[in-house]
């Protein structure tokens, strides 16, 4: 089903013209992936077509009552609502309703006496059974569950960075929508959750439109792929290994064009330096054409670009971490591991959110001080950390290229060529015109390029990189990334980018329940070896010695939602057998039809899961409620 169009959308900013003219349609079935280097539009785009920004021009078309979610690139919540408040704050009637039942739910708790709690409670489970709304609780449920999200009493003021992105990002899925749409999801999530919403996204029905700097996510997600570039947008109906595939075919064929315009060009500029007049309409409109074609000819090319980097000499003695150990007040972070860092390491630093690998990066660095163990640095180590915590820029009304040269003018490459800090801008991805543009005049990708630039002017010989993609488009990643296959010196590196990680790094630091552990394989063979692998808390226990001991049963009181439930789950696992009969008689009925049996088999295992789901659930309750439960 058609849901939106695009039609001659263009935007500018002061004298910058975002995109101009750009046409593309939305389909129900489409996931979209809009890509593009980072001050193109991209964000821009996305807020004209949630309504958040209006177009200079164009207009978009779409269904009557399109239901869109937005989830922006940062959060900006305000005022003391609660976590639970957040998340159920549409207008929607159904989320409404199960915003008021979890609230009455959890009151309840806290006061099982209470009758007007218990009246209420009551009036909003028959409320929520009428109109066949737990099926949506339980999977709302399962998002907040999968993205770490348990604390519903915590106001939203009190969160952090990465806790208010996992609530924006639960605000966006829980509500059922035609179109979700999404800027940067990935950001602050661990490798678990970021598999486990690439999972959710493909699987989910309904449009879907993302920016998103992981290719991993965006190739096994996307259908269709957009990009804008120098104002323009090209549309490829495939996932982002297509896309590159085509775009590199359409580049063969522009520079063909732009040779055979280089030819033109040469002739033409000949004829306007023999000083012909433009008297004539013919002379006057060829004068025109040339002016078209000078400016064709300057256009930026996207073509590759080989890439030169600073030196500075680099010691036999690098990084010594010797019985390192980390701990704060209420919390040990790891103990007694061992590295002597060599002049070639590429390591990535693994694990989940708050074990301790921004603290290990710390460490290094120097910005920590070890609570056991010895870190000693060699002589000749000149350290550049990009942070993900960066403090921001003290005068934004200074200038691109005025920022990087107050650090350096130029590097030095081994061959002793000097790369000027303008040749380096422009290595990145800055234009002449953005290396002249005022700090606070810049996109948030583009000052995240600039705190790039300003770690490697200064020719360090380890970098430190904490969450480096984050915020940088797929191009300045790709120039990055050749960077690093150049550069001369120690990679340590924390991030949750499976694709830079397989890249970049050959081996890892795992962090390993407290336990730092050396893997030499690559980020994508230790997700899966973890996957496969039982939890090492589990094989702990196994192996804890054996105390014989009286087992004690300890009857656990049900809760009033419990009883509630207790009372539901018959019907309910009652209506969803009748469901599960009809679609096999739908199945006879629809025997040629491969079609509608596509869509009656992914309904029959939908209702199938709701099934099992919904007995084990009666199972565990009928077992708590005999008190057979420890």
């Amino acid at each position: 089903m058609h849901l939106l169009t695009v039609e001659a959308l263009t935007k500018s900013y002061s004298m910058t013209k975002l995109f101009d003219q750009i046409h593309f349609s939305i389909d129900s079935s489409d996931k979209i992936g809009l890509i593009g280097i980072n001050g193109t539009g991209k964000s821009t785009l996305l807020k004209i077509i949630v309504g958040k920004e209006q177009p200079d021009h164009g207009q978009i078309m779409s269904i009557k009552n399109i239901k869109i979610n937005y989830l922006e690139q940062e959060q900006n919540f305000i005022g003391t609502q609660t976590v639970l408040e957040q998340i159920f704050s549409t207008s929607s009637e159904s989320m409404t309703i199960i915003r008021d039942y979890e609230k009455a739910s959890h009151d309840l708790e806290l006061n099982p006496l209470d009758a007007s709690l218990q009246s209420k409670f009551n009036r909003l489970s028959e409320e929520m059974t009428a109109k066949q709304l737990f099926d949506l609780e339980y999977q709302i449920k399962g998002i907040l569950n999968a993205l770490g999200i348990d604390n519903l009493d915590a106001t939203v003021d009190t969160l952090s960075g990465g806790q208010k992105k996992r609530l924006a990002l639960a605000e966006a899925l829980v509500s059922p929508c035609d179109l979700l749409v999404l800027d940067e999801p990935t950001n602050h999530l661990d490798s678990k959750t970021i598999i486990w919403l690439e999972e959710y996204l493909k699987m989910r029905q309904g449009a879907l439109l993302m920016i998103t700097h992981d290719r991993y996510f965006l190739d096994r997600i996307v259908n269709k792929t957009i990009e804008l570039t120098r104002g323009k947008l090209f549309e490829y109906t495939g996932n982002y290994e297509y896309y590159i595939e085509k775009k590199s075919e359409r580049l063969a064929l522009e520079s063909s064009m732009q040779q055979k315009r280089q030819n033109l060009y040469k002739r033409e500029l000949a004829w306007m330096r023999a000083g012909v007049q433009a008297r004539g309409t013919k002379a006057k409109s060829r004068i025109q054409r040339f002016k078209l074609l000078e400016d064709q000819i300057k256009t930026e090319s996207d073509g590759e670009i080989e890439i030169e980097v600073g030196y500075r000499r680099l010691g036999n003695k690098v990084i010594e971490l010797k019985k390192l150990g980390m701990s704060f007040v209420d919390k040990r972070l790891f103990h007694d591991f061992e590295y002597f860092f060599t002049g070639d390491d590429r390591i990535g630093i693994v694990g989940d959110n708050g074990v301790g690998k921004s603290t290990l990066m710390n460490l290094i660095s120097g910005h920590l001080t070890p609570t056991e163990g010895v870190i000693d640095i060699g002589s000749t180590v000149k350290f550049g950390y990009f942070t993900q915590d960066f403090d921001g820029f003290d005068n934004l009304d200074q200038r691109a290229i005025d920022y990087i040269k107050e650090i350096a003018e130029y590097v030095q490459t081994p061959s002793g060529y000097k790369i000027s800090a303008s040749e380096l801008m422009e290595t990145f991805l800055f234009t002449s015109e953005l290396q002249w543009t005022p700090i606070g005049k810049l996109s948030g990708g583009e000052k995240r390029r600039l705190q790039l630039l300003s770690v490697l002017i200064d020719s360090p010989n380890v970098l430190l990189l904490d969450e480096p993609t984050n915020n940088l488009d797929l191009d300045t990643l790709k120039v990055f990334e050749s960077y690093l296959d150049a550069f001369k010196g120690v990679i340590i590196c924390v991030s949750h980018d499976r694709y830079f990680l397989d890249r970049i790094c050959d081996k890892l630091f795992a962090f390993e329940e407290g336990v730092i552990v050396q893997k030499i394989i690559s980020y994508s063979e230790y997700l899966e070896e973890m996957m496969q692998s039982p939890l090492k808390s589990e094989k702990k226990i196994e192996r804890e010695p054996y105390v014989k001991q009286t087992p004690k049963l300890k009857k656990e009181k049900l809760t009033f939602k419990e009883i509630k439930a207790l009372e539901m789950l018959p019907e309910e696992i009652s209506q969803l057998s009748e469901a599960l009969d009809k679609i096999e008689q739908s199945f006879a009925e629809y025997a040629t039809d491969f079609s509608k049996l596509t869509e009656l088999g992914e309904k029959k295992e939908s209702l199938e899961m709701a099934l099992l789901e919904k007995m084990e659930l009666l199972e565990l309750l009928q077992e708590k409620a005999a008190g057979l439960l420890e």
